[in-house]
């Protein structure tokens, strides 16, 4: 994985799909959907397994690009 992409799991679900996220290092992070994610329907539930591609701007927000 790329050094702004991190793995971690979904804890709960928030409008506008935005989820908060619990990372394998332990930071809980705010991240939304990537587009192509929206794109093809992609369904996020509670206990998913996702990567997050961290903001270089806020380290607390990202977006999930991927679905395990």
């Amino acid at each position: 994985m790329k050094n702004n992409q991190f793995e971690g799991t979904i804890i709960e679900a928030l409008p506008s799909t935005t989820f908060k996220v619990q990372l394998d290092d332990g930071r809980e992070v705010l991240a939304h959907l990537a587009g192509k994610l929206r794109l093809n329907f992609i369904r996020i539930m509670v206990g998913d397994r996702v990567v997050v591609e961290l903001s270089p701007y806020d380290d607390k927000r990202g977006r999930i690009i991927y679905r395990k």
